[in-house]
């Protein structure tokens, strides 16, 4: 039985080397603006929940859901970064989940990680934060909600489409073929991702309400939402064995449209698909990968945080 959840990004051989050089420029500006802005506004109490969002994002990527077709999808978390701590803030967190996703598990090719980055991180954080921020004054909780439900779905959608022009840029596929291909399957996915996103956000209002003010990040703190925090991410890891195993949006429209194949293997495995190598794809396989990864994106970004917090100081 097949525990370890579906590859989730972009391997190499997708994109041709000047498409993912263009997206490693792009990423690399954004994120070294992310660096330099959160450098200047990051509050005391912001560096735990930056470490316990990226922990969060990076199990709840791992519980693939099943949408039609014998497809699966997987929650991408930018907007919701974006929401809770800021656009800046929300890309460096975005950043640390995938590379490790990349370099620790072999899921998304190293060349490409650029434009995974760039995909599910810079351009869903700014989308996220973008279309809540037009409703965050407003006192209205359910308003806030539809428009952060709203945001993560099209975040969703957009990250499908640019996946799907940078595919047709690097002549893996037709435009005309793999767009609605792409955002077919995408338009769904972005459902669960809408429906992941409300729920978090929704339970931070109910409990941390101070979390999702700028304002008060640096001012009100407590170890229980950390705690909390903590305790979620561990479940959702718990959980991961029971993922779909079916194929997530991009596997299944590069099987359907026939560049499955022209994806290429990393050149080095550590925890390759999420598993334990010595312990094979079993359940305590993928739950043992899986909270080793929770815990080193954690711990990356409670240093990549004291760090700037540090030179902020």
């Amino acid at each position: 039985m097949h525990y370890a959840p579906a590859p989730l990004h972009i391997p190499d051989g997708f994109l041709n080397l000047v498409t993912s050089l263009v997206f490693w420029a792009l990423t690399g500006l954004f994120v070294g603006i992310a660096l330099s802005r959160t450098n200047k506004a990051l509050g005391e109490k912001q560096v735990p929940l930056m470490g316990i969002m990226a922990a969060f994002i990076f199990a709840a990527q791992m519980l693939n859901f099943p949408v039609a077709g014998g497809t699966s999808g997987h929650f991408l978390g930018g907007a919701l970064a974006a929401i809770v701590l800021g656009p800046w803030a929300g890309i460096l967190v975005m950043t640390a989940v995938i590379a490790v996703q990349a370099l620790l598990f072999q899921d998304g090719g190293l060349l490409v990680m650029g434009a995974n980055i760039f995909n599910m991180g810079v351009l869903t954080a700014i989308i996220g934060f973008g279309l809540y921020r037009i409703v965050s004054a407003s006192a209205n909780k359910t308003l806030k909600l539809a428009a952060a439900g709203v945001a993560a779905w099209l975040s969703t959608v957009a990250a499908a489409l640019l996946t799907a022009l940078q595919l047709w840029l690097s002549g893996t596929s037709r435009l005309e073929i793999v767009l609605p291909a792409m955002l077919g399957v995408h338009l769904l996915i972005g459902i669960g991702e809408a429906l992941i996103t409300v729920a978090a956000l929704a339970f931070l209002m109910q409990t941390r309400p101070d979390l999702l003010e700028a304002e008060n990040v640096a001012a009100k703190g407590g170890t229980g939402w950390v705690i909390a925090g903590i305790l979620v991410s561990l479940v959702a890891v718990l959980l991961s064995p029971l993922a779909s195993a079916d194929p997530d949006g991009l596997e299944r429209v590069a099987e359907d449209l026939g560049f499955l194949d022209t994806g290429l293997d990393a050149p080095y495995q550590i925890l390759p698909d999420y598993t334990i190598p010595f312990l094979g794809e079993t359940a305590l396989s993928t739950i043992i990968a899986g909270l080793v990864g929770a815990f080193v994106v954690l711990g990356l970004m409670i240093l990549v945080g004291g760090l700037l917090k540090k030179r902020s100081a």
